[in-house]
């Protein structure tokens, strides 16, 4: 009986295939909304930690400055955002929901739970459980990047 690939390379392909998995179903969830993929993950971001600053988007997007400038110009246009200045230091833009924007995102975040809950279906809780721990473990082992 073969011994099964633990390989560290054999792990990373496994975590790479599955992220890409994940990803397209995600992609497919977003993709009726009048949102690309980007446009929704910056309002999602918002609706979860609430007014914050432009750059601290851009960092959880991994977005360059200009593709970021494009996307908060693209939903502001829209209504769904609004920047202002950090009234502690003007140097700050800080992005905030509108109502219209708030609404938006979370009648469309509410289907997209939906869409990724039945796309982790094939796993228990416990499993789920397991995996987060195996996966954070993983990850804070790495130097931060």
């Amino acid at each position: 009986m073969a011994t099964e690939n633990t390989s560290g390379v054999h792990v990373w392909l496994i975590l790479m295939k599955a992220h890409q998995t994940f990803l397209k179903q995600a992609q497919r969830s977003i993709q009726g909304t009048g949102l690309c993929f980007s446009d929704f993950t910056a309002l999602e971001i918002l609706l979860h930690k609430g007014p914050i600053p432009i750059i601290t988007i851009g960092e959880k997007l991994q977005l360059t400055s200009g593709s970021l400038t494009a996307a908060i110009d693209r939903l502001e246009k829209r209504g769904l955002l609004e920047r202002s200045f950090d009234p502690t230091d003007r140097r700050v833009r800080i992005i905030t929901l509108t109502s219209a924007g708030e609404r938006l995102i979370k009648d469309l975040f509410k289907q997209h739970s939906l869409d990724m809950e039945n796309a982790m279906s094939g796993l228990s809780q416990n499993e789920r459980k397991q995996l987060i721990q195996l996966l954070k473990k993983a990850g804070k082992q790495l130097p931060a990047i």
